[in-house]
């Protein structure tokens, strides 16, 4: 996903800025907050980065080879870059996100054609960062405070968020405390730390009142926040989604990504008597092997989870689940990996994220003996992928003949169509003259495609 941003010169000739972005919805927020914060310093955007004046690559680090990726696209910006200095212009470039906060000036050893490097905690610095390049300088900001995580936005206008659609992320906490053992989020997002109730709310009521319908909490542990409510008690992300439901015109609301040790009995109150909360919940378990899921630190077993799951589905029947699996960690037998096969069989997942483990460097997990054969691993990885297909897929041929709520949120890809969104995430095509962008609608499911739904109006 792209986002963009145009300054303009003391001759008055605009510069444009291309942001590319790599990895989750975190980050996909966090280039919009880039976007905002060049936009409040005269910035425009482009879509195309051959016609940019600076580049942006907002990285992702939880990937295998995530670096290696950067340093390879960096190389193809670095001849656009002698390109258009051989003709007197220029472009500046810079790395942004995870692989920035985890590699910093190291990225400028490797690739001496990067102007910038900034972490994800001091994007709003960026204004001034650029000031320093233009002076000549290369410039690595990585350094931050607790109170940088949420330091004050642009405020939002209405045709900011016209463009960008009905549907927004939020997000309400960073870090995470963890440590589970295969993931470098808390060395480079650092702890947990919760947004305020107050901004929270602010910044939802004036998303709600550009137009947007539904919003998407975030947070790499989200169900961890807590907050001081205005009678001065301790809340919980269900009291604050209690909270975001009473705002005009937000109709709904979602969150991810939670552990399931934060997964309280308020916050299961909420998917019980929360209509504007959507029955939809990604709940990551890693692995079904009690023995695997100690070696990873998840501090809980595979039938604690299944309890809470037994608990959440109580509250709310129709809940779909969704989850991450990850295969062939550091000792994982045969036996762990069937014990893996056994907890997918036992939830039967809507949908899921599944992954062949890759050390990241600076984790315990990557010191670790045992690490499992790359064809072992491959062969496990299509085995449970396999079993999560087939769940996914009987989980949409299941809603053929339903009516669902569903929300309008732009144009299809082929001409006359429209895309909503249902309660549980799937895509929903319907004919663009049924109705207008923005408006939840009763439809009825008349068949499938690879990953949507088709409808009708009721």
């Amino acid at each position: 996903m792209e986002h963009i941003a145009t300054a303009t010169t003391e001759k008055d000739m605009p510069k444009k800025v291309f942001v590319k972005t790599y990895g989750c919805q975190m980050n996909v927020y966090d280039s919009q907050r880039m976007t905002d914060a060049l936009v409040a310093d005269g910035y425009v955007a482009t879509e195309t980065i051959e016609d940019a004046d600076l580049v942006l690559l907002n990285t992702c680090h939880i990937r295998e080879k995530a670096a290696e990726k950067v340093y390879s696209e960096l190389g193809r910006i670095r001849d656009m870059k002698l390109e258009r200095q051989s003709a007197g212009g220029e472009l500046v470039i810079g790395v942004t996100g995870c692989v920035a906060q985890a590699e910093g000036n190291e990225i400028l050893r490797r690739a001496p054609a990067v102007d910038l490097v900034v972490g994800p905690q001091t994007y709003h610095r960026l204004p001034d960062v650029l000031k320093k390049v233009r002076t000549g300088k290369k410039v690595v900001e990585t350094e931050y405070a607790i109170e940088d995580k949420f330091e004050r936005l642009p405020r939002l206008r209405r045709t900011d968020v016209a463009k960008r659609g009905v549907t927004a992320f939020l997000t309400v906490q960073e870090g995470c405390d963890k440590f589970c053992t295969f993931c470098v989020v808390p060395y480079t997002r650092g702890s947990e730390v919760s947004r305020s109730v107050a901004q929270i709310v602010a910044e939802a009521e004036r998303l709600a009142d550009a137009g947007v319908r539904e919003v998407t909490l975030l947070g790499q542990n989200v169900n961890a926040w807590h907050g001081e409510g205005p009678d001065g008690s301790e809340w919980g992300l269900g009291q604050l989604l209690f909270r975001l439901a009473e705002i005009p015109g937000l109709a709904r609301l979602r969150y991810t990504t939670s552990h399931p040790r934060d997964m309280d009995d308020a916050l299961i109150a909420a998917h019980r008597d929360l209509d504007a909360l959507m029955p939809y919940l990604h709940l990551p378990v890693q692995s079904g092997s009690d023995r695997i899921l100690k070696a990873m630190n998840r501090r809980h077993t595979a039938a604690d989870y299944l309890r809470l799951i037994e608990k959440i589905r109580h509250a709310r029947e129709d809940i779909a689940l969704s989850g991450d699996f990850i295969v062939g960690f550091p000792g994982e037998t045969k036996a762990d990996f069937e014990a893996t096969m056994q907890i997918v069989r036992d939830v039967s997942y809507a949908s899921a994220f599944s992954f062949k483990y890759s050390p990241r460097p600076g984790t315990p997990g990557a010191t670790m003996d045992g690490h499992v054969d790359e064809q072992v691993k491959n062969e496990r990885l299509q085995q449970v992928q396999a079993l999560l297909n087939e769940q996914q897929q009987a989980f949409t041929t299941s809603m053929i003949g339903r009516t669902l709520s569903t929300l309008i949120e732009k144009p299809g890809r082929q001409p006359g169509q429209k895309v909503g969104r249902s309660p549980w995430l799937q895509p929903v095509i319907v004919d663009e003259k049924v109705t207008e962008i923005g408006d939840i609608i009763d439809v009825r499911i008349t068949k499938t495609g690879f990953n949507s739904l088709f409808a009708e109006p009721v």
